[in-house]
């Protein structure tokens, strides 16, 4: 807890940094401040579960969804299974998130099915690093398995400075379709639109009920100005607290700096952990 707010971290990375490109390195040094992420790792670049369990209790993470990613011409390949032991080290605070590339992974619903049967309580579809549509219709049926499994989507939603990366496929209006033929599913728009978009992002996660904001990589004290021209206090009711963990100076930091912003304490307390406990399954808090 901080400052006794339950924090769920929805968006995290803690991969092997040998399986990364040069450029994931650079942004994690660039935008981690003085939070050291590094102790979490030992000499040979692999995370030492222990560690990590450690550095997010004192950062007073009660939960943290680890996300794998398959995106080789932007980040590299982070498999899923390389999360496994840091879900075995501490099984309450760590959940998996899925991840499947189009590209990479064919018939895509069997790959979704088996990363859920790991034990991933979400999906992560990544289209600009990956650079495709998350509206393609090959991506309909992975929209299906999580209709049928109850389980949420997240989506990148935004701009991207990894080389590779193509920031169009981040336009959260490719995703109109996509809320609307699947409204049981919850779709999470991480990073809310950043870029040039948040007005977008915005519009559909106040017009739909399975469109929700995950906050990572964005500073707390900005979001005002990014949303500017909505309702803050009523938008704030679809966030969901993500750090991007390591690119981020410590998610207490984060907490404290979205306590400034003057929201009412039950939204507070909803962006924190009271959202991610609707949407994500067996979170228990």
């Amino acid at each position: 807890m901080i400052d006794g707010y339950t924090v769920v971290d929805a968006h995290v990375h803690a991969p092997r940094l040998s399986t990364l490109k040069p450029a994931w390195l650079e942004w994690a040094e660039r935008f981690s401040g003085p939070h050291d992420w590094r102790s979490a790792y030992d000499t040979d670049g692999n995370v030492v579960p222990a560690r990590l369990d450690a550095l997010f209790e004192a950062e007073g993470v009660d939960r943290a969804l680890l996300f794998c990613e398959y995106s080789p011409r932007a980040t590299g390949i982070q498999p899923i299974e390389d999360n496994l032991p840091l879900v075995a080290e501490n099984p309450t605070r760590f959940r998996l998130v899925a991840n499947v590339n189009p590209y990479l992974h064919h018939p895509v619903a069997a790959e979704v099915e088996r990363q859920l049967d790991l034990g991933a309580v979400a999906l992560k579809i990544h289209p600009v690093h990956g650079a495709f549509s998350p509206g393609d219709k090959e991506l309909y049926a992975a929209y299906h398995v999580c209709a049928e499994r109850g389980v949420p989507v997240i989506i990148h939603s935004g701009t991207s400075s990894f080389p590779g990366a193509r920031a169009s496929f981040g336009n959260p209006e490719l995703m109109a379709d996509v809320v609307e033929d699947f409204p049981s599913v919850q779709f999470v728009f991480a990073h809310g639109g950043r870029g040039w978009w948040y007005d977008v992002a915005a519009f559909l996660a106040l017009a739909r009920d399975n469109v929700w904001l995950d906050l990572s990589g964005l500073p707390p004290r900005k979001l005002p100005e990014y949303y500017a021209r909505f309702d803050f206090t009523r938008l704030a009711g679809r966030f969901v607290f993500g750090t991007d963990w390591p690119g981020v100076p410590g998610a207490a930091r984060n907490v404290r700096a979205l306590l400034e912003l003057g929201l009412p304490d039950a939204v507070v307390r909803d962006v924190l952990s009271g959202n991610a406990a609707k949407l994500y399954p067996g979170l228990g808090i």
